[in-house]
């Protein structure tokens, strides 16, 4: 028997909820149990009924109503009804147990209104019990009280004074409370537990009522981006391995601090390429650069456009990207033999120093002068000397020379190095000279 009652008790603990609380104020009892008349010394059957108010935590105010049966021995039936006003004091009231224990004892006493038989009158009862919820709506309750009767007018016995009928009682029933628990925000979670009231509609929560947090980052999963991966509220949720302040899921390089405007990636050179695309990260800086990063190099001369102060036109690298100046250089003369207009071997050696220059060279003008002595008629030694000059343009094309920078002019014997006085001079009057302008190759 012992084990039962142990069995029902743990029972009713485990399934206890909160039934009659501050947003279940209206409740009503039904039970039934034995009383005692503790003057006629009989036992009956006692049914009751009841409607409480929740008013504190502490108080209950409880309008109740008691019959009392008497048993096959007494005479009569009904022995008693009783109308009490009482006031049941909770001792589950936040101070000795909490509101939502699972046992919840308390006490209870009041006034009423006692018709006992053909006598009736204001009466007092007390007692102790306790209540089991067995859900949220439903308690169960078990009690014993003390009844005080009236005075019914009886005299005791010869030289006594009035009888008073009173009774002891023990009960137990149902409680159900009445109305539904306000859960503002339609969470499942009544207002009274819920520690988050205002949740989003549709937002599953945990026992708290609180959103769920999957990752425990403070973000809840509802507005987490990242809810699997812990991350700052900042970032949505997500995580932000490199600290700048872009989440790795929308983070080119998540391992290293970038921009925003290249996805997480950084631009070491500021050149507008990110590092990721970029041939060239040590580009100087204000640079204007390609698709891939590198300096343009507008003339291809080797200088970038930001060091190049010629960049539409080829030039040196010494000469901050700008051509060479034009240099005349000197060669020559070279000497042709009397009525001749054949190079010699001498003449071929100059000439091809002449070659070697202009090969070399980035740019180059070359004007070849031919000239003779006085012997002969003037329109005679004017086509000699332009046999000459022409015989040097030949040789220094079928070297490799370029005939578009090339030019010649005959001048006769107008032009004479030496007066034409003597053989000597008039040898070094039959010559051929050049005017050479060159750019020098960077």
């Amino acid at each position: 028997m012992k084990k039962i009652i142990l069995v029902f008790f743990a029972t009713v603990f485990i399934l206890s909820g909160n039934a009659q609380t501050s947003e279940r104020k209206w409740g009503f009892g039904l039970g039934a149990g034995m009383y005692n008349n503790m003057y006629k010394d009989y036992t009956g059957l006692t049914p009751e009924f009841y409607l409480s108010r929740y008013l504190s935590p502490s108080f209950d105010l409880m309008l109740k109503n008691e019959m009392g049966f008497k048993d096959q021995g007494a005479t009569g039936s009904l022995d008693m009804n009783n109308i009490l006003l009482n006031l049941r004091y909770k001792l589950n009231n936040g101070y000795l147990l909490k509101e939502e224990s699972g046992i919840k004892p308390y006490l209870f006493g009041g006034a009423g209104y006692l018709m006992d038989n053909r006598d009736r009158g204001i009466n007092f009862d007390a007692g102790i019990g306790t209540k089991f919820s067995l859900s949220p709506a439903i308690a169960l309750y078990l009690e014993g009280g003390y009844i005080n009767g009236i005075t019914t007018g009886e005299v005791v016995e010869p030289g006594g004074g009035d009888r008073s009928d009173d009774f002891w009682k023990v009960t137990g029933g149902l409680e159900f409370s009445l109305g539904k628990a306000k859960d503002s925000d339609g969470d499942g979670v009544p207002d009274k537990n819920d520690k988050c009231p205002n949740t989003p509609a549709g937002v599953a929560v945990d026992a708290d009522g609180c959103p769920i947090d999957s990752d425990g980052d403070g973000v809840p999963d509802y507005l987490d981006d990242c809810p699997n991966e812990p991350g700052p509220s900042a970032l949505n949720g997500c995580p932000d391995r490199d600290g700048d302040g872009i989440p790795d899921k929308d983070d080119e390089c998540p391992d290293t601090p970038g921009l925003k405007k290249f996805n997480g990636c950084p631009d070491s050179d500021g050149d507008g390429v990110p590092d990721i695309r970029d041939k060239c990260p040590d580009t100087p800086a204000g640079c204007p650069v390609d698709e891939d990063g590198c300096p343009l190099d507008s003339d291809g001369d080797g200088v970038i456009d930001c060091e190049d102060e010629c960049p539409n036109e080829p030039g040196l690298v010494e000469n901050k990207g700008c051509p060479a100046e034009w240099e005349e250089i000197s060669y020559g003369p070279v000497y042709f033999d009397f009525d001749k207009a054949e190079i010699k071997p001498q003449a071929a050696e100059i000439l091809d120093q002449v070659v070697d220059v202009l090969m070399e060279s980035a740019e180059f003008d070359l004007t070849v002068a031919g000239h003779t002595c006085n012997i002969g008629t003037e329109n005679y030694n004017q086509g000699l000397s332009e046999k000459r000059a022409q015989a040097v343009v030949k040789y220094l094309l079928n070297k490799g020379v370029n005939n578009a920078y090339v030019g010649s002019e005959g001048y006769g014997e107008l032009q004479p190095a030496y007066p034409n006085t003597t053989i000597p001079n008039k040898q070094k009057n039959r010559r051929a000279e050049f005017e050479i302008k060159i750019r020098r190759k960077r």
